[in-house]
């Protein structure tokens, strides 16, 4: 697998602003407490085409991707079909998660107080939770029991499916970091060291940026400037970021060339990465 990790959110109600997407920041912060990044977010709506064909990226790809949404059994819910069809594989009902959704329905019955009835409609309909793609995995789900399920990839890595809904699919996302991925965790520390620049010009501060890029290979130099700042009103910060150990090297020489050309420079930011 990459060190590449991806995310893909899915419904419409993210897209049309009726719901605000809260995964994205909160998978950052449970990679980074384990010395993890990710690496890029698609966002998608309710097309069966294009969540299929997003799908197909991300299992072709060797990366590690959490796909939040649309694993449900209501007409709007096609993440399940979808992941089924860009592997190549049948829907079938996975026998764990059978069991567990039995479970959570035998449950459900005694809190109301009213027998199990296995065969009724809606219980049966309830099953078409558990239908993955042939060869999926089941992800646990603390809140109510109802799985997610993670399927590899051709290309070498694994899509992790878990609910939309965030007080599942963060424990889900957790549970799925800790036991497949440990190995992974704070292998490469990364830092991130800037400088506020005041009075200057990107197009002046390109040609040092990329000379500290040709310099050294592992570091990515950013620029972000800021028109109406309320600290800092009108200015750039301009840094590098790396693996740790890469870091004091690239940050003296982007200092030493800050100096050259006169830059007018204010406060110094640290930031731990991973």
């Amino acid at each position: 697998m990459s060190s590449h990790i991806g995310l893909i959110i899915v419904g419409d109600e993210i897209l049309s602003g009726k719901r605000a997407d809260k995964h994205m920041p909160k998978v950052i912060e449970l990679l980074a407490a384990r010395g993890l990044a990710l690496s890029y977010a698609d966002y998608v709506g309710d097309s069966p085409e294009r969540i299929t064909a997003t799908l197909h990226r991300a299992f072709s790809s060797a990366d590690m991707v959490f796909s939040c949404g649309g694993i449900g059994a209501t007409p709007d819910d096609h993440t399940r079909q979808c992941a089924a069809k860009a592997l190549g594989v049948d829907l079938v009902l996975h026998p764990e998660a059978e069991a567990l959704i039995r479970e959570r329905m035998q449950d459900t019955a005694r809190e109301q107080g009213v027998p199990y009835e296995a065969n009724r409609p809606d219980n049966v309909h309830r099953l078409n939770m558990g239908m993955f793609p042939q060869g999926a995995r089941i992800i646990p789900n603390p809140y109510n029991k109802i799985p997610g399920f993670s399927c590899n990839g051709p290309g070498g890595g694994a899509v992790h499916f878990v609910p939309g809904f965030p007080v599942m699919a963060w424990p889900m996302i957790e549970w799925v970091l800790d036991h497949e991925y440990p190995h992974l965790f704070n292998r490469s520390p990364q830092t991130e060291q800037s400088v506020i620049v005041f009075g200057a010009m990107e197009a002046v501060l390109t040609p040092l940026m990329q000379r500290i890029e040709q310099q050294h290979a592992r570091i990515r130099v950013f620029s972000l400037p800021s028109v109406d700042h309320p600290q800092y009103g009108r200015h750039i910060e301009l840094g590098v970021k790396g693996p740790a150990e890469d870091v004091p090297a690239a940050w003296a020489d982007l200092q030493t060339g800050l100096h050259a050309i006169g830059a007018n420079c204010g406060p110094e930011l640290v930031r731990k990465l991973q």
